[in-house]
Formats: C-alpha cells, structure tokens, sequence
C-alpha cells in the first residue's frame, strides 16, 4: 500500500501542539526498489524512489493512523525494454502519490482495520489523473503462530471492483535478527476488464503468489530492511516484466526487491514535555 512527508509534517505540528494527542507515534522511510510491482502487475521495471509518512494518534484502545506515499521514478525510461508508470521522459519524477487514514482496533488476538486510500497519478503521459481513484479496504490480523492476515479492497471510483489478499509469515531466528518468510496469494471479483470501465486485471479469479524474506536491521535510531520477493503471476496482467514481454505475456515468475530505511518516534505525555 502507499503512504506523504507534507501530510505527517502537518499533522505532527498537530501532535507537538496538542495535549490530547500525547504518545502518537510520527515515522518516515525511504526505500529504494529495482521495479515497481504492486498486486502483482510490473508498473515501472527500473529503479525507484518510495518515501513514506505517516502519524499514528490513540483513540481510547483503538488509534487512527493517517499518511502518504509516494512513488518516484529515479531515471528516464524511456529504452524499448523500459516501462515507466510516469511515461519516463524525465528523471525524479513523482509517478504516483497515494493518500490513506484508517483506524484500527484491537479485538482479542486480532486487530481490525479501516480506511481508505485515494491513488493520484500527476502526469500527462503514462498514467495520469483519468486514472485517479479511491479504495475502502478492510484487514483483519491474528497474532500467534504464522501471523495470518487477510485484507479486502474495493475500488468505489473508477475500478468498482474486490482485490481481496491473504498473507502469511515467519520468522527464523539468525543470532539477535530474524529471517521473516512470508506469503501473499491475491485474488479480484470485479477489478478485472469489463466494457468501457478502467480494470487492473484481465480476469477474475487468483492474481498471484508473492513470496518474500527480509531481514531487519538497525543502525542507531534507523531500521534498515532489505528485502526480496518472487512472483508467481496467474493472471495475463501479471505475465510481463518488461515493454517487449507485453505483447507475449510470458512472464510467469519475476524477482523484485530493495531495501528500506525507516524511523519513528513516539512522543511524551504532556506531563513528561
């Protein structure tokens, strides 16, 4: 999903300023990633740039959480190989900017999610804001062994269609680190093509299978990720990786990744400050 340093500036003058919003936790990443895939699909099959804020406020033994990511192309892509969601005509090009707020509430073992996400795409070539569009999302997340979580998207603007997604993962202990190993199977009922509407896949039914490991690190007040993932595509929107692979849609398995710096901080009580 995806998260905008301007929007948690804001509203972590809020936090500094008011009282009741004592112990909200205000967090930034940077992470750098050799192709943009999301649910799947190959957007953009070059470096790039995804920075990320968010503030996170208690609400009682729920919290609402509020951000925006951003998604950068590094380069020009504009070789016959390349694709680019921002068309590649320029380097350091915002390709897409996602806003999102949600809260969630603790129920037992789990924890269950709310909120929405609107997708805004800045340019005037590849994608642009004909494309613009608002998702409402539900996620439901059990602690305890294999961490399973299931989330359902449906698109209420353009698309108006069910991306459903679930997931698991498990950590290896290597020394004071652990090796996390996940799993992530998709699946749509309405987001596929239909006559004279915008669609993310081609059919309905299993999208893919991400398999994914990544180690946590630390450097001072910095966690420090890299990251792997292995795609399985089911679906024809999945099967490319490159500009000459879309006429084929023979990509059935492509490798992705990157590494993630983050930071967070969680501020006093009033009494403390």
């Amino acid at each position: 999903m995806k998260r905008a340093i301007v929007l948690g500036g804001a509203l972590a003058a809020l936090v500094v300023a008011s009282p009741a919003a004592a112990q909200a936790t205000i967090g930034l990443d940077a992470a750098v990633f050799s192709s943009y895939v999301w649910r799947g699909i190959t957007y953009t099959n070059k470096p790039v740039l995804q920075p990320d804020a968010y503030v996170t406020i208690p609400l009682g033994k729920a919290s609402v959480t509020a951000g925006g990511w951003a998604n950068i192309d590094i380069g020009k892509y504009d070789g016959s190989s390349d694709i680019s969601e921002s068309g590649g005509a320029s380097a350091f090009n915002v390709a897409e900017f996602d806003w999102w707020g949600e809260i969630g509430i603790p129920a037992g073992p789990a924890t269950i999610t709310a909120g929405v996400t609107g997708y805004i795409f800045p340019n005037d070539v590849g994608f642009t804001k004909d494309f613009n569009t608002i998702e409402v999302y539900g996620k439901a997340a059990l602690s305890g062994p294999l961490s399973p979580k299931v989330s359902a998207y449906y698109d209420v603007d353009k698309i108006k269609g069910l991306y459903v997604e679930g997931s698991v993962t498990h950590g290896f202990p290597i020394g004071p680190k652990s090796l996390n190993l996940g799993a992530l199977l998709g699946w749509t009922g309405g987001q596929e093509v239909k006559a004279g509407e915008l669609a993310n896949f081609a059919n309905s039914g299993l999208t893919h299978l991400d398999l994914s490991a990544n180690i946590g690190l630390s450097a001072g007040p910095l966690s420090i990720t890299p990251s792997v993932h292995g795609i399985f595509g089911f679906d024809d929107a999945t099967h490319f990786h490159s500009a000459s692979s879309v006429a084929t849609l023979d990509t059935k398995f492509k490798v992705w990744g990157g590494v993630t710096i983050s930071w967070s901080h969680t501020g006093g009580s009033a009494a403390e400050e």
